[in-house]
């Protein structure tokens, strides 16, 4: 794992020095994904089981790309009982957090008696994307479903690729247990995102797309923003762990193969407030990549994309971390809290040396779909607030259009809008 001294910038150099380039695909990549688009554009539910069949191996037909409830029963086959009483600790305990998050229509009268306001609806109908391929994510089905539910959803859709359905499926159980799943697909990756986004003879159309995928998924999302909304635009996992030596250098390097065994484009990084503290990461990193069970998988991400960062202190470790923005910030110093203020862009910040981003991952209690890249800048992580639509309210009294209109009138005459205007003195002479 690479270390680089930092120790000689300033905060202006380290500001310069990770200034964030935007997201950029790969050009075949962005017209793969058109092409499947179009297809599935053209085709429907025959694109489905065609490109299902090319790319996961699977042959569909269209009386089974839907999985009825029966068949997920079936699919939970005998549930470790242990991960069962997991799933039920996870939904109990994002549901509470989420509970928080829950917004009201707002009104108030101003001085001239207009009452203006905000209405606050819940999206439509929504689809959530569950990865497959690599590993098996019910727990991504909790981060996404769950806000949906407490935001008050009415139509919930699920696609992901057909081996989520491989027995036991512990996608199925999480179906079961959250219960509030309208509709579920078994096609995964382009093809099922431009399903829910366009609609096909078996696949119903969606207002908003969220959950995390492959690039080419991220790409259909991009593509398809405008027909529906989405979450974010994500990309590989990542997480910035800060330490200042004072916890033992093995629970950063834990936390970093963590990140790593993810998959091969994961970033895991480090900031360490001493040359001797890096030092001190990197020798446990590369005595327990050793030992990791997915150690091909986590050694090429470290070794592509690992690194440590010294810099001279706690206030340039800060602004590391606001450079980069990362999706996971890990805070393992004498006193986390006190970098808490200086803290600006980061997805979810993990206090102290108790605080392995896995909790986060699993039971803590905020969805774990998080900005990447840097988009922690402007994005946020999934929320209630993500599945509402928020209207303005405006009430307009008799002598609020007295005393306003002329002002309106007078902005509509400099835009060259004569019928706005008549529209305010056509009220007025009423």
């Amino acid at each position: 794992m690479r270390i680089e001294d930092l120790t000689a910038l300033n905060h202006e150099q380290i500001r310069a020095r990770f200034s964030n380039a935007p997201q950029e695909f790969p050009r075949r990549v962005t017209e793969e994904v058109k092409t499947i688009i179009r297809d599935v554009a053209r085709r429907g539910d025959d694109a489905l089981i065609e490109n299902t069949r090319r790319f996961d191996g699977v042959e569909l037909s269209k009386d089974n790309i839907e999985v009825g409830a029966a068949e997920i029963e079936e699919c939970i086959g005998d549930a470790d009982r242990a991960f069962s009483d997991a799933l039920d600790v996870s939904i109990r305990r994002v549901t509470e957090f989420h509970r928080h998050e829950r917004v009201e229509d707002w009104l108030y009268v101003d001085s001239l008696g207009n009452m203006l306001g905000r209405k606050c609806t819940p999206v439509e109908k929504v689809g959530i994307y569950i990865p497959g391929g690599k590993a098996s994510y019910p727990s991504t089905l909790v981060m996404t479903a769950i806000p949906a539910i407490v935001a008050g959803v009415e139509q919930i859709s699920l696609v992901t690729p057909p081996s989520s359905f491989n027995r036991p499926s512990a996608l199925a159980l999480a179906i079961k247990k959250i219960g509030k799943i309208d509709r579920v697909y078994r096609v995964g990756g382009v093809q099922g995102v431009a399903a829910l986004a366009l609609g096909t003879e078996r696949v119903g159309k969606v207002d908003k797309i969220v959950g995390p995928g492959n690039i080419y998924v991220t790409v259909a999302k991009k593509e398809l923003f405008g027909y529906v909304g989405i979450d974010m635009i994500a990309g590989p996992s990542e997480v910035l762990v800060i330490t200042d030596g004072s916890a033992d250098p093995m629970l950063a390097a834990m936390d970093l193969i963590a990140q790593a065994e993810h998959d091969e484009r994961a970033r895991a990084m480090c900031v360490a407030t001493s040359i001797e503290t890096a030092r001190a990461v990197k020798r446990e990193v590369e005595r327990l990549l050793k030992k990791a069970e997915r150690q091909k998988i986590a050694r090429e991400s470290i070794e592509k994309n690992g690194r440590i960062f010294a810099v001279s202190g706690e206030e340039s470790a800060a602004e590391v971390a606001n450079a980069l923005a990362p999706e996971h910030l890990e805070i393992q110093t004498k006193d986390p809290k006190a970098i808490l203020p200086r803290i600006r862009n980061a997805g979810a910040i993990f206090l102290g040396t108790c605080s392995a981003e896995a909790f986060g991952d699993y039971v803590a209690g905020p969805s774990h779909v998080l900005p990447t890249g840097g988009t922690a800048r402007f994005f946020s992580p999934l929320n209630v607030l993500s599945f509402m639509k928020f209207s303005s309210v405006i009430d307009m009294s008799k002598k609020g259009m007295e005393e306003l209109g002329p002002h309106a009138a007078r902005f509509a005459e400099a835009e060259g809008l004569s019928s706005h205007a008549g529209s305010i003195y056509l009220r007025k002479e009423d």
